[in-house]
């Protein structure tokens, strides 16, 4: 039998050591000793709420005593079988012949073995407690142990991205593409019915067909469900989400009055139109543009409501808000401006000024907000 590579081996065994202890649940490791014990306990003794979906691991933070004991179960769940895993990786690897070059390459290729068998029985919290541990090693300033766990949670999620419909992974893929024309060339590919694309990395994959309106529909539905939050966690994905739905539509080719665009608004949202006000009421230059970055990257009018975020929304408004001291139209509290609302209300608005054939300064003043949000939006994105 060969001797796996000592590095390699390490890497291995430090995962592994993260997720278990001598007794009891094998990932009783990733709670102690890094958290107290008490809040642990507590945590395990409730009962879990609802499950949490496996895509979408949630952010625990540092305080134990405010985790959600629904996330701390599948947490748990979760890093029993990430121990799982690593151990049958372990003992596969321990039987095979390689150098140090081929290190990473033997990681993949058994990570792709071992998880394709797995991933449709996986725990709602396996992605959540690989998050974990990945943080854990980022602690620890190891390295190796990160870049082991970084390589399954990858595999996992390409797994989960073939089970996906098509149009669903043409949104991923476009998440990942940092250059325009590249994301333009993939939206054509796609639009064609799929086939070999070169990513930016120079590297090829094969993408499937999907039709332009239903990626466009993708990410509409992701931006709404991540902007009705009282926060928003990643305003990196969200910039990329909105870049993607805005070129997908562009490239349908119907214009601001395509009706296949229309979400069915019979009101504009309040925030997005007192900010709009605002901007057309200021000349178009580098204090206007400034306005719009500080709310696209959640200041001034796009601040998360952190201390208000456990309100109802029906919540009233503590003083008076809008356009020259003016309160809410609806008496009720607003929501921040979000980015992807405030491109649709930008959009919405161009269509009606377009639809009744009265464009002029007014017009080009949207026309301007809008391609200085989206390239903004880009800079952000990555």
């Amino acid at each position: 039998m060969a001797i796996l590579p000592l590095s390699l081996s390490h890497s291995l065994t430090s995962a592994l050591s993260a997720t278990s202890s001598g007794t009891g649940r094998p990932v009783a490791r990733l709670l102690h000793p890094r958290v107290p014990s008490r809040p642990t306990v507590i945590c395990l003794t409730a009962p879990p709420k609802v499950p949490l979906p496996i895509a979408s691991p949630a952010s625990l933070g540092d305080d134990p005593s405010k985790w959600d004991p629904a996330e701390c179960d599948a947490l748990l769940r979760g890093g029993e079988q990430v121990a799982s895993v690593l151990q049958e990786m372990l003992k596969l690897m321990e039987d095979m012949e390689m150098d140090g070059s081929f290190e990473s390459l033997a990681v993949e290729l058994v990570a792709q073995g071992v998880i394709g068998k797995r991933v449709d029985e996986m725990e709602s919290g396996f992605l959540m407690a690989l998050d974990y541990m990945i943080q854990l090693a980022e602690k620890d300033s190891d390295n190796e142990r990160k870049s082991l766990l970084e390589v399954v949670k990858q595999t996992v999620l390409d797994h989960l991205t073939k089970k996906c419909p098509p149009h669903v992974q043409v949104v991923g893929l476009l998440c990942q593409t940092e250059k325009k024309d590249s994301r333009h060339e993939l939206l054509r590919r796609v639009a064609a019915g799929g086939g070999v694309f070169k990513n930016d990395k120079g590297l090829k994959c094969q993408i499937p067909g999907a039709n332009l309106n239903d990626i466009a529909n993708q990410a509409d539905d992701l931006l709404e469900l991540m902007e009705s939050r009282p926060t928003i966690p990643d305003r990196k994905l969200l910039a990329r989400l909105v870049i993607v739905r805005e070129e997908a539509r562009n490239m349908m080719g119907g214009g601001l009055l395509d009706e296949r665009n229309d979400r069915g608004f019979t009101t504009l949202p309040e925030a997005e139109v007192n900010f709009l006000s605002k901007l057309v009421a200021l000349k178009p230059g580098k204090a206007l543009e400034r306005m719009i970055k500080d709310v696209m990257q959640g200041k001034a009018e796009g601040a998360d409501n952190i201390e208000n975020a456990n309100a109802g929304p029906d919540s009233k408004l503590d003083h008076l808000t809008g356009i020259s001291g003016r309160g809410s139209v609806t008496g009720l509290k607003p929501r921040p401006v979000r980015p992807g609302m405030f491109l649709e209300t930008v959009s919405k608005v161009l269509g009606g000024i377009y639809a009744n054939n009265i464009s002029g300064i007014t017009a080009q003043h949207l026309e301007w907000v809008h391609q200085t949000t989206l390239k903004i939006l880009q800079e952000m994105a990555f």
